[in-house]
């Protein structure tokens, strides 16, 4: 194990877990270059069995021989940084770790056509902008039975620290990829049928017949707050709605993911 302790809150290999904004570790200048936080040993064990490069981990003392001793096995030989936890504190964002965190290569982010190989049910997300309701789609996508996460180009990025946390790690195991502006005519043609989230008069029910007939469905949801363009409603084949009780108009996104996700699962 290549531990190195830590005495100097400055020093510049610590930058990428204190110093580096999510802009600058996402690099877009240079993509290859670019890289992301992995926090705790559950999600940086399920990023490594993913195929990511482990740069370097930044562990709290005590858990190096213990909970995190996996995790660190599993990097090989890169840079252990270590302190006792009230010095590791004082570098900012080492509060909610569970101990641990490792920096990591971006992987490459594959073809849309690689991503829908097989796939039976696919969640596409337009423009949402928060990273823990994007986490909390992605972990609903692993566990309720989407087999590929598509994305718009205005929605967070899937590896932003806050949406890795939340998903639980699960933005590695469900394959994910960005769409260009004609998703809708490229998955039609791929076979694929569209339903729309929106609350809207003529939607269908969740629950559906038509729905679960679909070989190949695609599952629409929108932006927080404003919900999906009126052109993707209109482009899509159907218009789908969790009917609602008690006067309440809708749910989060997340939330409502969780529910289409299970209902519209194939079977």
């Amino acid at each position: 194990m290549n531990l190195i302790e830590i005495s100097d809150f400055q020093a510049p290999e610590l930058d990428v877990y204190a110093r580096l904004t999510e802009a600058q570790l996402l690099n877009r200048f240079e993509p290859k270059k670019g890289m992301f936080i992995a926090e705790s040993p559950k999600v940086i064990l399920r990023a490594l069995e993913a195929g990511c490069v482990p740069v370097s981990i930044l562990a709290e003392r005590s858990h190096i021989h213990g909970e995190a001793r996996e995790a660190i096995d599993r990097c090989g030989d890169i840079p252990v940084y270590t302190a006792p936890l009230e010095v590791l504190t004082q570098l900012t964002g080492f509060q909610l770790t569970r101990g641990m965190l490792c920096a990591m290569m971006r992987p490459a982010i594959p073809e849309l056509s690689r991503v829908l190989v097989g796939a039976k049910r696919v969640a596409v997300l337009e423009d949402v902008m928060n990273p823990t309701n994007l986490g909390a789609i992605f972990r609903s996508a692993a566990a309720l039975g989407m087999d590929a996460v598509l994305l718009t180009s205005g929605c967070t990025d899937p590896l932003y620290r806050r949406c890795v946390r939340v998903s639980m790690g699960t933005v590695f195991q469900v394959p994910w990829a960005y769409v260009g502006e004609d998703w809708i005519g490229q998955l039609r043609e791929l076979g694929f049928q569209t339903a729309a989230m929106a609350l809207r008069e003529d939607s269908l029910s969740v629950d559906d017949p038509a729905l679960h007939r679909a070989e190949r469905l695609v599952v629409v949801l929108g932006t927080e707050g404003d919900g999906l363009r009126d052109g993707t409603i209109a482009g899509c084949d159907y218009t789908v709605r969790i009917p609602m009780s008690h006067g309440v108009d809708s749910l989060n996104v997340a939330a409502a993911s969780a529910v289409a996700f299970w209902e519209l699962r194939a079977r």
